[in-house]
């Protein structure tokens, strides 16, 4: 139900997916629809609609390696790995073998097979209630309405990089493919009936810096095109025919979101100290070389996380030490002498490669990571060797995941020397004492980080795992993402316990997951005795902002406090306070 909240005009509420404010006529799109007709197959056509099918997948295959290529340019690898989820549904074992069987045995038309089996898999995925599989349905039904666009001939989607004029778009949903290659010129924003916080198409947005609300049910059927909008991706609201009243109120937001801006470029190039100054090394994490540059622009001091896993990815053998080798020695030359922390492969989990981790009942808890280097060690020692000789650079650091016992660590360090030895009787240059560190994710690593504090010159807590694997917490799963708590007091401990383990042998820790970038969390890291954050590019501005206005001793004064509740709940809303307090701005709505 609409509400009104000045005369005339209607108010939409919904989820906020990416921050900012538009307004402008809106564009409805209708929702794509194709026909699929049943045709029945002479005994010599079959091995025709089986080839035309393979066609469709390889065609399929190469348009979506194209836009990720284009979105790789444009925004970057992470955004860009988007795509290796709908590039796995094209060797989805299910669809194919079932379309190939349909085809076979009942000698129908390919278009009507294909359809058939989709919809199968889709009203599957649609009864289990999980964000995690609701997403993996929204990329099924994205490559899948390509594959049958390119067996019927048809173009693959309205095409949103060509719009005439600028305007609003309203639909039911939008493919994270149509999202990527989006005219920023010409779409101010969009609004969809369908989506979450979390979905391709939100994180797209936000990249793209586009104004977004998902989740508005029903609008794309009340509305249509040619209405004027006002559109909050702040407060998830759409509001047709805003009145003078509501376009002013906005236009004061905006004026104030536009002066916040202006007051995080001026602190791009200072360093991050409190009012009581003690210096916060800020870095950033990245998914390519040619991230590096932006990693200067952003006021990062250097990449505190390299995730070389990005390498791997989308292909069908692993990348040879010498293409490792040219890209950890870009992203060290650019950044000199700011340091670059290599983080060793850290496949598995969230990131498959089936041709090399094939997927698992459980991946979060299998074959990932450093387990999987351990046991893949020519892979391992490829990277290894192309991170030392990197490290000639000068800035370079090696940093391993997922460790959870002194084992692993050990083993990991062992074929190092290895390899260092095998560089030295090459006659190739690295540095004999590039620095070691071990990313604190598991409670074990945590609980024994006194012993293994004995063996690396530093820590990097993966906040992200950490929790997920303390609390038992899947947070795709919106059942249960309530319990994913960063300021879970048992959260606090193992952080706590970390600093202290790395402290008394006189390491440093940093922390590299998503606490680090965010600013309410971010005085509590420093009050824990966290020694640096690295966080993505874009929110080293407004850490920054925001450790530059508060004070150290305050900070751990409220930590201690924090450390004594046993309310999550209690603590997040004491540093949510701190931070409004100490940067009012960053959380003006």
């Amino acid at each position: 139900m609409a509400e009104r909240l000045h005369e005339g005009e209607l108010i939409f509420r919904g989820i906020p997916a990416s921050a900012g404010v538009c307004r402008g006529n809106i564009l409805v799109l209708d929702r794509p629809r194709h026909d699929i007709q049943r045709r029945e197959l002479a005994d010599g056509e079959v091995a025709r609609e089986l080839d035309r099918f393979e066609e469709a997948l390889a065609q399929t295959r190469l348009q979506l390696l194209d836009v990720q290529r284009k979105v790789i340019e444009s925004l970057g690898a992470q955004e860009g790995s988007i795509f290796d989820a709908q590039l796995l549904v094209l060797e989805d074992p299910v669809l194919i073998e079932e379309t190939t069987r349909l085809i076979r045995t009942q000698k129908v038309n390919v278009e009507h097979a294909f359809h058939t089996v989709v919809n199968r898999y889709l009203d599957a995925l649609a009864h289990i209630q999980d964000e995690y599989l609701r997403e993996r349905a929204a990329d099924v039904r994205d490559v899948t309405a390509r594959v049958l666009d390119n067996l019927l001939g048809r173009n693959q989607e309205l095409d949103l990089r060509h719009l005439r004029e600028p305007c609003i778009i309203i639909a039911h949903d939008l493919t994270p493919s149509q999202t990527a290659q989006m005219d920023r010129k010409n779409v101010l924003g969009f609004a969809t009936d369908v989506g979450s916080t979390t979905s391709h198409t939100a994180i797209m947005a936000r990249s793209l810096r586009i104004p977004a609300v998902v989740g508005l049910k029903d609008v794309s059927q009340r509305l249509r095109s040619g209405q004027f909008a006002l559109l909050d991706g702040f407060n998830g609201v759409l509001i047709v025919n805003p009145t003078d009243q509501t376009l002013f109120e906005y236009g004061q937001l905006v004026r104030r979101q536009a002066t916040l801006a202006e007051k995080l470029r001026e602190v791009i190039p200072l360093p991050a100290v409190t009012l009581d100054n003690h210096r916060v090394p800020l870095l950033a994490n990245v998914e390519q070389a040619a991230d590096a540059q932006t990693v200067r622009e952003s006021g990062a001091e250097g990449i505190g996380l390299f995730r070389t896993e990005y390498l791997f990815l989308n292909r069908d053998t692993p990348p040879d030490e010498e293409e490792q080798f040219e890209a950890y020695r870009q992203a060290a030359i650019t950044l000199r002498p700011l340091p670059v922390v290599i983080r060793t492969l850290d496949l598995g989990g969230d990131k498959l490669l089936s041709t090399l981790a094939p997927p698992e009942l459980n991946p979060f808890l299998g074959w990932r990571a450093i387990r999987f280097c351990l046991q893949q060690p020519d892979i391992f020692r490829a990277q290894l060797r192309a991170i030392l000789r990197a490290s000639a650079e000068g800035n370079v650091k090696i940093m391993y995941p997922m460790i959870s016992g002194l084992d692993e660590l050990k083993q990991a360090n062992a074929l190092l020397t290895r390899c260092k030895e095998e560089l030295r009787a090459e006659n190739k240059p690295f540095d004999d004492h590039i620095e070691i560190g071990a990313m604190i994710e598991t409670p074990s690593a945590a609980l024994i980080a006194d012993v293994l504090a004995q063996h690396v010159g530093f820590f990097s807590i993966g906040t992200n795992d950490l929790i997920q694997y303390a609390l038992a917490v899947d947070r795709m799963n919106e059942k249960i993402a309530h319990l994913y708590e960063p300021t879970h007091p048992a959260i606090l401990r193992l952080i706590r316990a970390t600093v202290d383990a790395a402290h008394a042998r006189g390491i440093r820790v940093a922390v590299c997951g998503e606490m680090a970038g965010d600013p309410v969390l971010v005085p509590l890291l420093i009050g824990l005795g966290v020694d640096e954050l690295s966080a993505a590019p874009p929110l080293i501005a407004p850490v920054k902002y925001l450790v530059r206005r508060m004070k150290i001793s305050e900070a751990r004064e409220l930590t201690a406090s924090a450390l004594q509740s046993d309310s999550a709940a209690d603590i997040a809303a004491r540093f949510e306070a701190f931070a409004r307090r100490a940067a009012p701005s960053l959380f003006e709505k």
